[in-house]
């Protein structure tokens, strides 16, 4: 296998899906388009979600890129050897275009070409799917992976749980997978382990779905009239894989951050189980606040959605930075260190960097502050206590309210001869887990099947409202974040202070006239700088590649955007803002609804 640098494999990835046939298109941002089932982009294929459904891509049929992505559902898990909140997900797709024959060739040719990865065949297995009532057992794959040289000994059947992909609400595109793993040479758990089992034997290093059912309203799997493939490898775990490395943490992703918090605490990664776990909060987090703090659509920490999730990854980052006698006021050092090392691949970073080191200088500072009210509060607890023991419910609420982990608790328990009731504490713990998934459990559904009608007119609304803003108010407002479900659509963006009720009226009233005119909503595609020619707004990075879809409406409106669309203002009804309130620092928020 090849030892390769994070640069090298990025690069070599794109290199092969484009010299057989694929556009290479740039990363979309991690705060997701117009879709309200997610906080972030957590796969590769949420950016492309109207592509798989049947729009045309400017960039063709072939696509492949570099994704970043951050999921927070396993947070509590971080400070282990292999999760990450942020990471970048390496995918090539097929539109409607090649399928199974072809993405499983390719796949098996860069993992175990010498001119690519190199992995012995040896090392290999793979599994596909068993065969159930709803679909058939994926002999095709099979079939595929042992022409290719796959020993039959080493292609595994698995049920749906292991080996099928959606759908991702209660209807929609799904289909079987098949997964590809390392195998580490460790003995067989018992005689039926398989890439199934957690006994560490198989490691995944890639995954290809192909999307060729939908599932409807009554249960049933019918053909898709486009079939799609949407691959998926992950660039932390691959690099694990091929340096040997026994932790993402120790691949040179994170190098010169780990070196940079030995400098400035004295202590050594892997001196110990408690210091390598909180290294390893501390460079996750740090990384992950970094990349949020500098996405082209600007979040900042607050008490809500993306920003509520970015401030629990700073503080996080500070109480367990204090573990490691982090300087107060350093993480600004770390995340100068991240910016450096993604500058040729994420150049945002570096366009905000200013910005990141000042929104993290602030947070840092808030949050000491609350620390120290912390420890004031514990300090009452114990004037307070009967016996000898902080009951669990306490020890949370000291955790969940003032941010103690519960390791703090212990330490200044047993300074003054207290014990903490470590169970109970575990008990609430789990409690607040299963509260919390179940809140947020539509926040981690792929919006793949949400494209029906109310969400499509409130969409083109956001283009009239976004036109409105900047005619208002300011034509420095520009889109921070949007939000559609099929009952309302919320979006933020840049403004230094509240709405008046006038200028709320008056909003309103442009896109309210917008509609009364019925004028048919266009879409032409066109380079990015024939766009800004054109006068369109939007993000320019464009996340389609050489070309954008610029959709315009009359005089009103004209933007870039993926889609979808109606087809004429008139189909929108009437629009009401139902609330303008703060977002986050210099960032309004606005509801709205058509009626």
């Amino acid at each position: 296998m090849k030892e390769l640098k994070s640069e090298e494999l990025r690069a070599l990835y794109l290199g092969f899906f484009k010299d057989h046939g694929h556009g290479v298109i740039p990363s979309a941002s991690l705060i997701p388009e117009n879709d309200p089932t997610v906080l972030f982009t957590t796969a590769g294929m949420h950016p492309l979600v109207p592509y798989l459904l049947g729009e045309k891509h400017p960039a063709g049929t072939r696509l492949t890129d570099v994704q970043k992505c951050v999921r927070t559902g396993d947070i509590d898990d971080v400070g282990d050897n292999s999760h990450c909140t942020f990471f970048e997900m390496l995918g090539n797709w097929s539109l409607g275009d090649y399928f199974k024959k072809e993405a499983i060739a390719w796949s098996y040719e860069f993992l175990t070409s010498e001119k690519y990865l190199g992995i012995p065949v040896e090392k290999l297995a793979v599994s596909v799917f068993e065969g159930d009532a709803d679909a058939p057992r994926d002999e095709e794959s099979a079939s595929i992976w042992a022409a290719c040289g796959i020993p039959t000994d080493k292609i595994f059947y698995l049920p749906k749980k292991n080996n099928w992909w959606g759908p991702a609400g209660i209807t929609g595109p799904c289909g079987p997978d098949t997964e590809m793993f390392i195998d580490t040479g460790k003995p067989k758990c018992s005689e039926n382990c398989s890439p199934a089992c957690d006994c560490g034997k198989y490691l995944e290093i890639w995954n290809d779905v192909f999307m060729q059912y939908f599932k409807n309203a009554e249960g049933k799997f019918e053909p898709l009239k486009q079939k799609n493939v949407d691959t998926g490898m992950g660039l932390e775990r691959t690099l694990c894989i091929l340096t040997g490395k026994n932790s993402v943490y120790e691949t040179d992703l994170f190098a010169d951050a780990r070196a940079k918090i030995e400098s400035l605490t004295g202590k050594a990664y892997g001196e110990s189980e408690e210091i390598t776990k909180a290294f390893r909060i501390v460079l996750d987090h740090m990384r992950t606040a970094t990349f949020i703090l500098g996405d082209r659509k600007g979040v900042t920490p607050s008490n809500v959605d993306q920003g509520y999730v970015l401030r629990r990854l700073i503080r996080r980052a500070v109480r367990y930075g204090r573990q490691l006698d982090l300087p107060e006021g350093s993480l600004g050092e770390i995340a100068s260190v991240y910016v450096e090392k993604y500058a040729n691949v994420y150049p945002e970073l570096v366009e905000n960097k200013q910005k990141i080191l000042e929104e993290l200088a602030k947070e840092e500072q808030k949050f000491s502050r609350t620390l120290k009210s912390g420890l004031k509060e514990f300090e009452r607890t114990v004037s307070r206590l009967q016996g000898t023991e902080i009951d669990g419910q306490t020890a949370f609420r000291l955790y969940d309210t003032f941010g103690f982990p519960v390791e703090i608790t212990q330490e200044l328990a047993k300074e003054k001869g207290l014990t903490v009731d470590i169970e109970g504490f575990k008990a609430c713990f789990q409690q607040h887990q299963a509260k919390s998934a179940a809140g947020s459990e539509q926040h981690f559904k792929c919006g793949l099947a949400d494209n029906q009608e109310a969400t499509t007119r409130l969409h083109t609304a956001t283009h009239l409202l976004h036109a409105a803003l900047r005619k208002i108010l300011s034509p420095d407002c520009a889109q921070r974040g949007s939000n559609i479900t099929a009952e309302r659509l919320r979006f933020d963006f840049n403004f230094g202070r509240p709405m008046t009720k006038e200028e709320i009226t008056a909003v309103e009233a442009f896109v309210n006239e917008a509609i009364q005119a019925k004028v048919p909503v266009t879409m032409e595609e066109m380079t990015v700088e024939e766009a800004k020619a054109a006068g369109a707004i939007g993000l320019f990075e464009s996340k389609y590649g050489d070309k954008v879809k610029v959709y315009t409406m009359g005089a009103y409106s004209k933007e870039i955007c993926g889609g979808p669309h109606a087809e004429n203002t008139g189909d929108l009804g009437t629009f009401v803002i139902t609330k303008e309130q703060s977002s986050s620092s210099g960032v309004r928020r606005i509801k709205a609804e058509l009626k």
